[in-house]
């Protein structure tokens, strides 16, 4: 068993999100393990850009109300307990509803060999947040 060191807390950057956002790395894997773990916090009305992962993401609520959107589907309401699941390559965002926090674990894993884990692509709008059900 190890113990592994913390990484100090992070704001998100402005340039993949929108409002305020932090998040802490759990887990960073090595060697052969690629496994990526991330506890992310929103503020009410902060999410990620659109954005896509080489080999898909799962997202689980743990706290809050939040929203998610694929590429082309409809913004979905998430709660906490909630847990979503983007195959690799789907363009996608997810944030805090616009009234509540919310935070989750973003987990997702790294190409063998390496290469790009996450793509980033533009800011999500303020129309295509608003455009929620």
């Amino acid at each position: 068993m190890e113990f592994l060191d913390k990484e100090p807390t992070v704001k998100a950057p402005a340039e993949t999100f929108t409002g305020d956002a932090w998040f802490d790395v759990v887990h960073r894997g090595t060697g052969e393990s690629r496994m990526r773990v991330n506890v992310v916090r929103f503020a009410p009305g902060a999410r990620n850009a659109w954005h896509r992962h080489a080999l898909g993401q799962t997202v689980h609520v743990t706290e809050g109300r939040g929203l998610i959107q694929a590429r082309g589907g409809e913004v979905r309401p998430m709660r906490a307990g909630d847990t979503v699941y983007t195959p690799p390559g789907e363009w996608h965002w997810h944030g805090a509803a616009p009234e509540h926090f919310m935070t989750h674990l973003a987990m997702w894993e790294a190409p063998a060999g390496g290469g790009s884990e996450t793509e980033w692509g533009a800011l999500v709008t303020d129309e295509e947040y608003e455009s929620r059900a």
